[in-house]
């Protein structure tokens, strides 16, 4: 690894310095890990539900073929059929 005063060099040339704001053993402590590792847990789940809100929502009842009716209707209108006449009413008066 190249490094420039003690810095790492990456392959763009920029120069990335550690222990900046904490000091390199914390950076590499146990508990610092299990903190990195339940951040990037935590980020994936909400990725995975903003990405859930913003796909549309799937019906079960829509992917199982069959007839899904009423046997009877429940308007308050009841349907006529058409080998019966149509009666109207009178006004009232």
């Amino acid at each position: 690894m190249i490094t420039v005063l003690g810095n790492p060099l990456t392959l763009t040339g920029i120069l990335i310095p550690t222990g900046i704001l904490l000091p390199e053993s914390t950076l590499h402590s146990e508990f610092f890990a299990i903190l990195a590792a339940f951040v990037a847990i935590n980020t994936v789940m909400f990725a995975a539900l903003a990405i859930a809100k913003i796909v549309p929502m799937v019906h079960l009842g829509d992917l199982i073929p069959g007839r899904r009716r009423r046997s009877e209707t429940r308007s308050i209108h009841p349907e006529t059929t058409p080998d019966l006449p149509v009666v109207p009413i009178p006004p009232a008066i």
